[in-house]
This record gives C-alpha cells, structure tokens and sequence, in this order.
C-alpha cells in the first residue's frame, strides 16, 4: 500500500484519517435519512428550510454537523426534494343580498392570540363525492382554533367550527374579529347573529383577492398540500380521521417562519411574546 500513499501524497496515516471521515460521513447520512423519513411520516411535505430546523436537536445529539445546503444536497442526490403543485376550487358564492361587514383586518396592527380569527372554507375530494371542511384560526399565533366537516356547504356546519373556537379560546375577551370572505354562509343573519353571541364582530373581505384573507386560504393550503388532503380519499370516514390527525399535528409539530420557527400552539401559549408579520405578507 506504500505506493499508493505516494501517488496520493500523504501519509499512511491521513489516508486512513480520510477513510474514517469517508465512512463517518456516509453513517451520518443515512442517519438523517431515516429522521427525515419520521418526520416526513408526519409531515409528508415538510421541505429542506423546515426539516433543517426540525433536525437540530438530533444533530446536535448525534455530533452531525450538517447545515441547511448540505441537507438540500443530500435529498437532491436521493430525489427526495418536493416540489408543489397547486389547485384552486372555487368554494365561495358571493352572490346574494346579505349584509356585508367592512374589512377590519385591511391595515390593522394584530398584537396579540385571539385578537382576529380568520375562517374559510376548502373543498376535499372522496370516492363518495366532494365534502367541505370549514377552518377556523387565529391571525396572529396562526393555530387552527375549530373546525367542521360535512358533505355539504349548509350555514350549520360553520356555526360548528365557530363554536369549536369559540369553546377553545384560552384568554377572556370581550370581542374578537371574526374574518372571512363574503360567502353566503358567512354573511346571512342565522351565522352573523349566532357569531355576535359568542362575542365575534364581523369583518369580510371586499373584493374577490385572496390576499384579502391570505391566512386562511394559506393554512387551507398547508393542509391539503402537506397533509395529503387534495387527493381523492376513499370515503368521508377517512377524510374527517385524517384532517383530525393533520389539525393536530399542524397544531402542535408544525412550525412557521410568520411566529418565529415554532408552532401555533407555542405561540398561542405566548399570547404576544414574538413579532407579528404583515397580514399580508405572511409566510407560514
């Protein structure tokens, strides 16, 4: 072997010191492999700027010095990177003669959980037709706060994920901004009444933008995305099982870049301990 470390140009025991670090690198990759493959169990789409923070902890545990670009490269070379697609299913009819309430949240300063609460309604696909599942969160900790599923699009399945945030709020106030678009639902006097009881003063959106109720449509997005919900499921069975699964681990795993690389139930704990980005402007 003495020849070899000659043409190389280093000694016998660099040589080995570089086989070492060669196996050591190789170990350490698989290792992160298969932690990305746990994580990935419960977050399907979770990407490279999530999963690097998500890793620390077991890096740190495991001596692996890996960063951000590495961990890019690594699922490059193993195919694993996601790429996103996106869908649009129009959900909102706007056209009736219901009272529509200013938009409250254009401009406003959101400080503090429970200050504004965002709702919407998303599309999910079965073997047994289209269901609906109507989203409520709060702005600033971004937490799914109630939610309701149904084959359909009735004002009483609303009044359920309202009444599920409502029942969830953990800080006594007198009035929280209910915000939404100006579906039907949303605007006819048996929901806006029934919001007004438990404390809600309503805002909705003005035009068609969605950036007009860009928290909601974004957090309808997270989980259909990276909780497999756009797919066609086999029945509404599964899909409410699932989407209690995805709240709860968007609820309590998942973290966001808006409140600060934690998740919504961290921040909600908070109540205003970290920096609220733009309404607008967000990135969950």
């Amino acid at each position: 072997m003495k020849w070899l470390y000659q043409v190389f140009g280093i000694s016998k025991q660099a040589y080995y010191q570089r086989q070492t670090a060669s196996k050591k690198k190789d170990h350490d990759n698989q290792l992160v492999l298969e932690e990305v493959a746990r994580i990935r169990k419960l977050m399907p789409f979770a990407g490279t700027r999530k999963l690097i923070n998500y890793l620390k902890l077991f890096l740190t545990q495991n001596n692996i010095k890996m960063g951000r670009d590495a961990l890019f490269n690594l699922l490059r070379n193993r195919g694993l990177l996601i790429r996103k697609t996106k869908q649009f299913h129009i959900t909102t009819d706007s056209k009736h003669s219901f009272r529509k309430s200013p938009n409250l949240l254009e401009n406003l300063d959101i400080q503090h959980a429970e200050q504004a609460f965002v709702s919407d309604i998303t599309y999910i696909k079965t073997d047994q037709g289209h269901a609906y599942l109507a989203l409520v969160t709060d702005a600033y900790s971004k937490k799914i706060m109630g939610w309701s599923f149904d084959d359909n699009m009735k004002v009483s399945m609303v009044k359920q994920a309202l009444k599920m945030a409502h029942k969830n709020c953990r800080f006594n106030h007198k009035s929280i901004i209910h915000h939404s678009d100006r579906g039907k639902q949303y605007c006819c006097p048996d929901y806006t009444e029934f919001a007004n009881k438990l404390g809600f003063v309503m805002s909705t959106t003005q035009k068609s933008d969605p950036y007009e109720n860009a928290i909601a449509e974004r957090i309808n997005g997270i989980l259909k995305y990276e909780f497999g919900l756009r797919k066609t499921l086999a029945s509404v069975h599964l899909a409410r099982k699932m989407i209690k699964e995805a709240v709860d681990i968007y609820n309590n795993l998942r973290i966001h870049w808006s409140i600060g690389l934690t998740t919504p139930e961290n921040a909600h704990r908070q109540f205003n301990k970290h920096e609220y980005k733009s309404y607008k402007k967000h990135a969950a």
